[in-house]
């Protein structure tokens, strides 16, 4: 949740995404999530989501605002507009044939006592509510918008990622919740990745999840500070992206922080990307329960290009445990903490 004044002082809020369906709604603890807290709080101020993005249809990222939609009747009117590059939009915009798997559903219950419920296309219920515009063409790389005295520089996804996307994507192959993830690497040291990718030959691996490609990343510039939200975006697209701005390793862009893609997976985060970027504050946010991100090599290139670097996390545990004792004697300048909300004047 990004909360900023515009120019009139109006307070104005923009969501990036829904998390798990826990994060709105958890079915096994019948508890709700901080998600849920977020939208009431918006409602008690009397306030609206002026934007609500949807980066890409992983479970991870979509499921949260799904269970909001579906628990609440009045959440559409809630939000004022939508960001979804959906199956059809892209289908229309490429004059492809429609990739069918690409359908996100909303359950709508029809009877609260006997559970009959019937399944609608989530896009079909935001332009029944008018929050979304299929006619245009999807969110992509190179645009620019600017609104609420914010500007969005949108760096992900390109044409070639959405290509990939409506031709390759299949629900019965594509891992649905957590694509991309590995083994938990957290029980080496940062030496040991730091010295294995200084030697010769040493190859980086990009993501090459077509789900994740699609992701909506963009630069968010408010008052001529910066913020880098990357989703699930590809690294080498990314950097194109920003070396076209004319960003290079000598000059970099600078910005307050850097959300890492992927959940700070390995695959998402190379060392022409961190050169590009001008920070000392890189957030990483997951719990880590069932899909292992962050890698730690991820952190590693990190305190190799930046050892003054500050590791935010918005989960105790992972802040907790990723560390060694034996990283805090090699590597002192770095710091990891804890972050819920970050403040800016």
């Amino acid at each position: 949740m990004i909360t900023f004044n515009d120019q009139r002082g109006r307070s104005r809020n923009i969501l990036l995404d829904g998390g798990t369906e826990s994060c709105y709604y958890d079915r096994a603890k019948e508890t709700y999530g901080q998600l849920k807290a977020e939208i009431d709080t918006i409602r008690s101020k009397r306030q609206k989501i002026d934007l609500l993005i949807l980066t890409h249809i992983d479970n991870d990222h979509i499921c949260g605002l799904l269970q909001w939609f579906e628990k609440d009747d009045k959440a559409s009117r809630l939000v004022s507009q939508v960001w979804f590059n959906s199956g059809k939009l892209i289908a229309r915009y490429l004059k492809k044939k429609e990739n069918k798997d690409l359908t996100v559903f909303l359950k709508k219950f029809t009877s609260t006592y006997t559970g009959v419920h019937e399944a609608i296309a989530f896009e079909k219920h935001l332009l029944k509510n008018k929050l979304w515009d299929w006619k245009r063409k999807p969110v992509m790389a190179g645009d620019t918008y600017e609104q609420y005295g914010a500007k969005l520089t949108v760096l992900s996804p390109g044409r070639a990622q959405l290509v990939k996307l409506i031709d390759e994507y299949s629900a019965k192959s594509d891992d649905p919740a957590y694509t991309g993830a590995g083994k938990k690497d957290w029980n080496f040291d940062l030496s040991h990745f730091i010295k294995e990718e200084a030697k010769a030959g040493f190859r980086f691996t990009q993501d090459n999840s077509s789900k994740n490609g699609s992701s909506i990343a963009f630069i968010l510039t408010i008052k001529k500070r910066n913020f880098l939200f990357l989703a699930d975006a590809h690294p080498r697209l990314i950097a194109g992206e920003l070396e076209k701005l004319e960003y290079s390793k000598s000059k970099p862009m600078k910005v307050a922080f850097m959300k890492l893609s992927h959940h700070g997976s390995k695959k998402n985060t190379d060392k022409k990307l961190l050169e590009l970027v001008a920070t000392n504050h890189y957030m990483v946010s997951t719990d880590s329960a069932q899909h292992n991100h962050p890698d730690k090599r991820t952190i590693a290139r990190i305190i190799s290009h930046n050892p003054s670097a500050v590791i935010h996390f918005n989960y105790e545990q992972v802040a907790a445990e990723i560390v060694s004792d034996t990283d805090w004697e090699e590597f002192p300048e770095f710091n990891i903490k804890l972050t819920k909300e970050f403040k800016y004047r």
